[in-house]
């Protein structure tokens, strides 16, 4: 296992790798190359910050995306058409209370990540800056509350948080199908 010296000195190695060559302009593929930097996908997606994806409003031939910010948070609209990707006002009041109470119920030293919300399922991530622990919510095909940080001390403190990640999880739950369900609503042209 590499610690922080390791990961230095082998950083600095690189580094020295890329002004060995006479043309200073690294090229994106030296820099992936040399592990400077790491193309999108090759992390822990898992737990995205909102800057990583503000206004990233991807289109493809299967899906769509686009991104909105509210009141500091990001909340990510996925579907198959642009009315899919359209935010409601009850969504925006939504995500500002979800927001609002994980800072009131679970910890008030927060960072949140993207709100996804696609067709069948929603995923929620962020950081619980005084424990240094990211949490993900998922609603959906892979239900449930998942937890990662390193090296975080075990004591009743900790176990207090999960406690309170765990019961907020259930109300996230309840709001989140809600807000699918009313998205999911029939239409005429659905008939």
């Amino acid at each position: 296992m590499k610690n922080q010296y390791d990961e230095l000195k082998e950083l600095l190695s690189k580094s020295k790798n890329l002004l060995k060559k006479n043309d200073l302009t690294e090229t994106r593929e030296d820099l992936i190359k040399y592990g400077i930097i790491k193309e999108q996908g090759e992390d822990n997606k898992l737990f995205n910050r909102p800057e990583e994806i503000e206004g990233n409003n991807k289109e493809s031939s299967e899906d769509i995306q686009k991104s909105y910010r509210v009141s500091g948070g990001v909340i990510s609209l996925h579907g198959k058409d642009k009315k899919d990707v359209e935010l409601s006002t009850d969504e925006k009041i939504s995500f500002q209370e979800t927001m609002d109470e994980f800072v009131n119920e679970v910890s008030d030293l927060s960072e949140f990540g993207v709100l996804n919300l696609y067709k069948n399922n929603v995923d929620w991530s962020g950081r619980v800056i005084d424990f240094d622990l990211e949490f993900y919510f998922s609603i959906g095909e892979e239900s449930g509350v998942y937890i990662n940080g390193n090296m975080i001390k075990l004591d009743d403190n900790l176990v207090d948080l999960i406690n309170k990640l765990t019961i907020y999880y259930e109300k996230f739950k309840t709001k989140w199908a809600k807000v699918l369900s009313q998205r999911k609503k029939t239409t005429k042209e659905d008939l």
